[in-house]
């Protein structure tokens, strides 16, 4: 599999991650602290229905930091932003009690539009003012949603437009960006072993219910939602091809 190598020395950048709790997420905090000398994080509340993730990326960061000391030297604060208001402008199953489907665009009605758009935004913001340089996301154009605002070629045009703005350099990493689920998890084991994917099983949360009472064994969810579906065929392609090394 083809995987974004960890470096072998750090850079002394600092680094923004856009941490939800979630597996991408987590994959983009571990990817973050093996490379940069400082690393924090940043989550957004936004009237998600699945609002238990601002309870799991608590979880995630203390767990991270008891279970890897390395990295705990180097992750620093943690910031929560209230964009409630765009739950006020969407109408999307991801900010209201509805059925998840797809809509005549052909995108899915869990889309809700301009998120990543405004959340890099307010990161490079943050990321600004904390003196950091690099904002990192999970975004993914392989197995994703087809959401437009996490395409390669988005973030690549916000990347200028931020830098441009702020009148300081400031660079977008999505190390997910062209790899598969599968690889997600396999990234993640380079990084931090069995103990790393135990912990993303165990402690991450991805669905887009909020279910937390079904425990399979790529983690907690619904099992049936298009998250859960991509990250329950993504473990499994992971250990298949473990299997056949």
């Amino acid at each position: 599999m083809n995987l974004p190598t960890p470096p072998q020395a750090h850079t002394e950048r600092k680094a923004l991650v856009l941490f939800s709790g979630g597996q991408d997420s987590t994959a983009c905090l571990a990817w973050a602290l093996n490379r940069y000398a400082a690393v924090e994080t940043l989550g957004f509340d936004y009237g998600q229905r699945h609002r238990v993730e601002l309870e799991c990326r608590q979880t995630v960061r203390r767990e991270l930091a008891a279970q890897f000391p390395a990295w705990a030297a180097k992750l620093g604060e943690d910031h929560v932003l209230d964009l409630s208001l765009l739950s006020q402008i969407s109408s999307t199953a991801l900010t209201e009690d509805r059925a998840i489907e797809m809509q005549a665009n052909g995108l899915p009605n869990t889309f809700v539009p301009g998120r990543n758009l405004l959340f890099l935004t307010f990161a490079a913001t943050l990321a600004y003012r904390r003196g950091a340089s690099v904002l990192v996301g999970g975004m993914c154009e392989t197995d994703y949603s087809g959401y437009p605002d996490c395409r390669d070629n988005t973030l690549k045009a916000l990347q200028v437009a931020l830098s441009l703005g702020l009148d300081t350099p400031m660079t977008l990493e999505t190390p997910l960006m062209f790899i598969t689920k599968a690889q997600t998890w396999a990234l993640t084991e380079s990084l931090g072993g069995a103990a790393l994917n135990e912990l993303v099983v165990e402690h991450t949360h991805t669905c887009y219910l909020g279910e937390r009472s079904q425990r399979h064994a790529w983690g907690y969810g619904c099992g049936s939602c298009p998250a859960c579906e991509l990250r329950a065929r993504g473990h499994d392609e992971f250990l298949a091809l473990k299997a056949g090394a």
